[in-house]
């Protein structure tokens, strides 16, 4: 589906900034890059600046019109970062990916159009476009760099395009310890972890084995609740063998779980 979009960037300047197109491209998972009249490619700076993106460098079309570029494709959108004072049709970012991925879930191919460093896309560039995408910067210091507004905009793309695929859009991180971690305690472990607790708050004198009222009933159940898993219930038992330790004036050392 992604290799329905393509990137078109227009007589690119600086070369560094194709490179740079080409590594935020990959990094979303877009593949087509399309260059209009660049004025300095291939080159050994684009291919530094792609960072492990040289593959779409190297497949990458060069055309000499926006008319060859933009070949195929029903849907045209062109970034803007001034008013042109033409009223045209005008999407945010987020709106730039979910429209663009609505269109390729029909089959259609998709051109996202970025302009010159310098001064962006002319005119009669952007009245090729269906719908101009406005990236809502700070007014006193909207001028974006080409290589972060592709970012910008291919990540919103990808966003949209988890989002259709009902992937998750943030993954959690795993710990060295995993397998313990996910691993829940068992009963006979909650108990050893009882007596320990209630031996720990006898010996600090926060628990009267002679009134202790309902204070390990209302422990259990807050542990009883928490759902902890085996690393969580060894660095429990570690604090207390250490708050043990310390009570009986015994030394105690540190850990940094």
């Amino acid at each position: 589906m992604l290799d329905r979009i393509r990137v078109v960037l227009v007589n690119t300047s600086h070369p560094g900034n194709i490179g740079g197109a080409a590594r935020a491209m990959k990094n979303m998972g877009l593949s087509r890059l399309v260059l209009v009249q660049p004025e300095e490619f291939p080159s050994g700076e684009a291919n530094a600046r792609a960072s492990g993106a040289t593959d779409i460098l190297e497949a990458a079309q060069v055309v000499d019109s926006l008319e060859e570029a933009l070949a195929g494709c029903s849907l045209v959108l062109g970034t803007s970062a001034r008013d042109r004072r033409i009223p045209w049709p005008l999407l945010d970012p987020r709106e730039c990916g979910q429209t663009t991925l609505a269109q390729v879930e029909q089959g259609g191919e998709v051109a996202l159009v970025f302009g010159r460093e310098y001064a962006g896309l002319t005119n009669e560039e952007l009245q090729r476009c269906q719908f101009h995408v406005h990236i809502p910067s700070d007014p006193e210091f909207s001028s974006l760099n080409l290589a972060t507004a592709v970012q910008v905009l291919t990540y919103e793309v990808r966003m949209a395009w988890l989002a259709q695929q009902g992937q998750p859009t943030k993954m959690a991180k795993v710990e060295s310890t995993a397998m313990l971690n996910t691993v829940p305690v068992t009963a006979e472990e909650l108990e050893l972890f009882y007596g320990h607790l209630e031996q720990t708050l006898v010996a600090i004198g926060f628990l009267d084995p002679e009134k202790p009222r309902h204070l390990m009933s209302r422990l259990r159940r807050l542990y009883g609740r928490s759902g902890i898993s085996k690393l969580e219930m060894n660095i429990l038992r570690g604090i207390l063998t250490e708050t043990q330790k310390a009570a009986r004036g015994e030394p105690h050392k540190r850990r940094n779980d």
